[in-house]
């Protein structure tokens, strides 16, 4: 913890919590993101501020500019819910506590953490269908979750893989997972009816555990990231045990992947949701054709274009971005099985205008999985 002036303490002594105090003169608070091991620069922070009540403190960053497009995302009731705070500055904010407020949390983006995984498996533990296990045990000792969720007939003809955080800190990215999975046990159209009773699916929601939890950027973690840790010997537990299970899991049976990311914190490409188009010609003519189908299912508030997709060599997504190893999604591109792997980008505050939320993350999560049924069904 570290304590301020009057009484205030700012800390990041929780879940996901990740900041480094500069200092404090009178209502001004300077601080920074914590690197930890992470190669060059990038913007996730989380913190807690108490005993400020009736106060407005000014917040300013001393390492870049770390505050996305929609402000900080900010929680009065010790982190059950956020809101966007909506200031328009790249390196500060300000914040009026009301007389009430005794702890306010603040974060680049909306978490999504173990409590909130458990949140969901409470809410489906009466549906036989789904299953929780354990993929492995992380480096710090911690339980890597998995999911299974399967049809009622015992050897469905499709298989679907679902990750997120490969990259620990893109917590929208599991709202989306979240969504999708939802929408597959519930079954509630025509098309998710279809998705539940042909297709079996496997959930990772945190691959790089331990970043999640004690909230690391992940993004260029060294020695290796772990969306990177696909080729050569595995140094992860978590992708060693993906790049084991799923072959066996989906035995031959047509597969798909699906990885869910975000993006950089803003500019081009970065505030629309977009599929991160494969190197293998074959490949990518299904993430288009996905595509295709994603943009007239979509009727949830985030909007997605076809045209916005990165195909290979454009932009970041070239060769030179993947020398540091294969991603999963180029890996499982290769599998003699797969029929379609595609890396999805999910901003963190904004899509095409429209704020992401916990809410409007899962919705998207919902529109996938109806086109995922509609792609499926005209194979």
């Amino acid at each position: 913890m570290y304590a301020a002036t009057d009484a205030i303490s700012i800390d990041c002594s929780f879940p996901g919590g990740n900041v480094v105090l500069d200092g404090i003169d009178g209502d001004v608070i300077r601080l920074h993101q914590d690197m930890r091991d992470t190669a060059g620069w990038w913007f996730y922070w989380a913190f807690r501020v108490r005993h400020a009540q009736g106060r407005t403190l000014q917040f300013e960053f001393t390492d870049r500019d770390p505050v996305g497009v929609r402000g900080p995302a900010v929680s009065t009731d010790r982190g059950a819910t956020w809101a966007w705070l909506g200031t328009g500055d790249t390196t500060s904010f300000p914040y009026v506590f009301a007389e009430t407020a005794s702890d306010v949390r603040f974060a680049f983006t909306i978490p999504y953490l173990q409590s909130e995984w458990e949140q969901f498996l409470a809410r489906h533990a009466d549906n036989p269908r789904l299953r929780a296990d354990t993929l492995c045990t992380s480096p710090h000792g911690r339980t890597v979750e998995s999911a299974f969720v399967a049809p009622e007939q015992s050897d469905p003809p499709f298989r679907v893989l679902l990750t997120s955080r490969h990259h620990c800190c893109e917590a929208m990215a599991t709202y989306a997972l979240e969504g999708l999975l939802d929408a597959g046990l519930r079954a509630e159209t025509p098309a998710t009816e279809w998705l539940a009773a042909n297709t079996a699916f496997f959930a990772v929601p945190f691959v790089d555990k331990d970043g999640v939890e004690e909230g690391d950027q992940g993004k260029n973690r060294k020695p290796r990231d772990h969306g990177r840790d696909y080729e050569g010997e595995c140094i992860y537990p978590e992708t060693r045990a993906i790049r084991e299970r799923v072959p066996e899991w989906s035995r031959g049976r047509p597969l798909v992947t699906l990885d869910l990311h975000c993006p950089w914190i803003r500019g081009k490409h970065n505030t629309d949701i977009y599929i991160v188009g494969s190197a293998i010609p074959r490949i990518w003519t299904e993430q288009e054709r996905l595509g295709t189908i994603l943009e007239s299912a979509c009727k949830g508030p985030l909007p997605y274009k076809a045209a916005n997709n990165l195909p290979f060599g454009t932009s970041w997504n070239t060769a030179a971005n993947y020398k540091g190893g294969k991603s999963i999604a180029r890996w499982a591109g290769e599998l003699p099985n797969v029929r379609l792997a595609a890396s999805f980008e999910i901003p963190y505050a904004d899509a095409g205008g429209v704020a992401v939320t916990a809410d409007s993350a899962r919705a998207f999560g919902r529109d996938l999985a109806d086109a995922l049924a509609r792609y499926l069904r005209e194979e």
